[in-house]
């Protein structure tokens, strides 16, 4: 048997993802439910039982892939990308410019509160903290303790929180995204 949402479309696992996903990030992971997100798809919450045991298993679904996602994204740039400087550039850039398009997963990813949820994080979460680390830590002539790893993500994660509520894309804030990155940059080389 197939899951069924009405009217007779079948209700697919990246349609619960893509509506959970909406739902996580705007009023949390702990005032979502099963049924919530049942109305919201216009099914029945069995509907969903289908591709999913619960509702944690949704939010770890999305955050492994979320991780996985940025993840991929900067091992893009250490293949592809020649110039060392470049290369680090590149990397703070596209953390950057991921927190701002990709603005639900980058508030799944780092902004949750609950501690329900910190538990499946922390893993994924950790994983791409030591790849920002190792990124930078292997393509710097200055060794890097781990308090200025530390700072650099911050002030990453700053630049990002600021303008992720705004109304302002990735696009619109891209030159002061460079300004910000080159400013970072002078303490690493």
């Amino acid at each position: 048997m197939s899951p069924r949402k009405s009217e007779g479309k079948e209700l697919s696992k990246e349609m619960v993802l893509n509506e959970a996903r909406k739902l996580f990030a705007s009023v949390g992971y702990s005032k979502v439910s099963m049924r919530q997100l049942a109305k919201t798809l216009d099914c029945s919450h069995g509907a969903i039982y289908y591709h999913f045991k619960n509702k944690a298993e949704i939010f770890y679904s999305l955050v492994k892939t979320d991780f996985s996602l940025l993840n991929n994204k900067i091992d893009d740039i250490i293949l592809t990308e020649n110039n060392t400087s470049q290369k680090i550039e590149k990397i703070l850039l596209c953390f950057i410019e991921f927190g701002l398009t990709q603005q639900n997963h980058y508030a799944i990813m780092f902004l949750s509160k609950e501690k329900e949820i910190q538990h499946l994080l922390q893993l994924d979460s950790n994983k791409t903290y030591e790849k920002l680390i190792s990124s930078l830590t292997d393509l710097t002539e200055n060794k890097l303790n781990p308090a200025s790893i530390w700072s650099i993500f911050l002030s990453l994660h700053g630049f990002i929180t600021f303008y992720i509520n705004t109304q302002l894309s990735f696009q619109d804030v891209k030159s002061l995204a460079n300004f910000h990155v080159k400013n970072i940059m002078k303490s690493i080389v």
